[in-house]
């Protein structure tokens, strides 16, 4: 079960999500897989401008 601090995140995302007009569960962790999938690229190639950098 999720409580606390964990718990707040979770519903602030669902509370973004619902006032962006995504109401619809499955839609809702569609774009939060896109976004993580997103915010991985991300990283990765700040990582690989970092190596490139040095």
């Amino acid at each position: 079960m999720v409580t606390g601090e964990l718990r707040a995140q979770v519903d602030k995302v669902w509370d973004a999500f619902w006032s962006g007009g995504i109401a619809n569960p499955v839609e809702v962790i569609e774009q939060i897989t896109y976004l993580l999938f997103i915010k991985r690229l991300d990283e990765l190639q700040t990582l690989a401008e970092r190596r490139s950098a040095r």
